[in-house]
């Protein structure tokens, strides 16, 4: 029996829009059946263009080298923490690492986040939780969204969680379960629309807002087969190359019209999941990156109606809750409870995931 109530972790996230290293410092308390949190100190880390590049391209290295770069990324993480650590004079009983996806593809029982814990743990001195979604996939589940866990035991006073990251994934809570998955790419997209014009990123949405819409191309993209299927479902960067660049490539087309439409295609499918639960007068929670899309956040209320209230919380909390919650994650691994919900990923069982490595 786990007596200890208290823990203070690290966090660490690199999503798949490849825009760095999210750092967050928070505290954990359980108070008879709750947790509450606190983020204290946090840091993002661009990657390099060069190591940027290496990350996006990992997908296609042959298996040594990617072994190679496996190792060398836990190194470089571990040195990011201890860095860390160091600056803001803090003492921590681990970290949580997510590790940066290179292979998901669940439906052939694979998934794969390069970051050696090993490495990690020995360049950092710390114990450390990582590779979260190997178990669950290995139950016959999707690996994925991992978050809805947090999103229950610490949003809870939220009808439905949005992260809008490079993909965009909701949860909420469905006949006494919890109910999560992938709706769509988000920035991702818009991101792979922005490259084009030497642009990481749209902010705010104002190069989207001065397009206007190519209503073949939302027809298009809103008919991609994966929104037909049933949940439990997960996205990943082979499913976006393989099926929506193309699309993107053979539309001609303004960059502003291209960014326009795919804004209004991700609110739009985001809309169609949320008003098809059926559930009225609604609390909407939107964190990641894309909750800063001002463009994205006005279109979907358009689209919402009055049928959900958007809440876009304070900034900490956008840019830091998935590092948040792989920190409460490992938590709950450490505690040795449930991490892994089979309701959400559609795996055989509920699971306490993650692997410990000791310096």
């Amino acid at each position: 029996m786990n007596t200890k109530n208290q823990y203070t972790v690290i966090g660490l996230m690199s999503g798949t829009s490849l825009d760095g290293l999210d750092i967050a410092n928070c505290h954990f308390e359980k108070k008879g059946q709750n947790w509450v949190f606190s983020i204290l100190n946090t840091s993002s880390i661009d990657y390099t263009p060069d190591f940027k590049e290496k990350l996006k391209n990992s997908i296609y290295m042959d298996t040594a080298s990617l072994l190679a770069f496996h190792n060398e990324y836990g190194n470089w993480l571990g040195n990011q923490v201890k860095k860390f650590i160091t600056q803001n004079n803090i003492q921590v009983d681990f970290i949580a690492s997510h590790g940066h996806t290179v292979f998901h593809q669940p439906e052939i029982g694979l998934t794969y986040q390069i970051g050696s814990g090993q490495h990690l743990a020995n360049a950092c001195k710390k114990k450390v939780i990582c590779d979260f979604r190997t178990k669950d996939v290995a139950l016959g589940g999707q690996g994925a969204p991992l978050v809805p866990v947090g999103d229950q035991l610490l949003f809870d006073t939220y009808d439905f969680c949005l992260n809008l990251g490079g993909i965009s994934n909701i949860s909420f809570n469905l006949d006494k379960k919890r109910i999560a998955y992938d709706i769509s790419p988000a920035n991702m997209l818009l991101n792979y629309i922005c490259a084009t014009i030497d642009k990481a990123y749209d902010k705010g949405g104002k190069i989207a807002e001065t397009g206007t819409l190519n209503s073949s191309l939302l027809k298009t993209l809103n008919s991609l087969d994966y929104y037909q299927l049933p949940h439990p479902k997960s996205l990943g960067y082979e499913w976006f190359s393989e099926k929506v660049i193309p699309i993107i490539d053979q539309t001609q087309d303004t960059p502003e019209n291209l960014l326009h439409t795919a804004v209004h295609h991700i609110a739009h499918q985001i809309a169609t999941c949320i008003i098809a639960t059926n559930k009225k007068h609604t609390s909407l929670l939107i964190t990641g990156g894309g909750a800063k899309n001002d463009f994205l956040i006005k279109i979907l209320q358009q689209k919402l109606h009055n049928f959900a209230t958007v809440i876009v919380p304070e900034e900490k909390v956008i840019d830091f809750k998935e590092a948040l919650i792989f920190a409460f994650m490992g938590v709950l691994k450490e505690r040795n409870e449930i991490n892994c919900l089979h309701s959400v990923t559609g795996a055989h069982k509920d699971s306490s995931s993650g692997v410990i490595y000791h310096p």
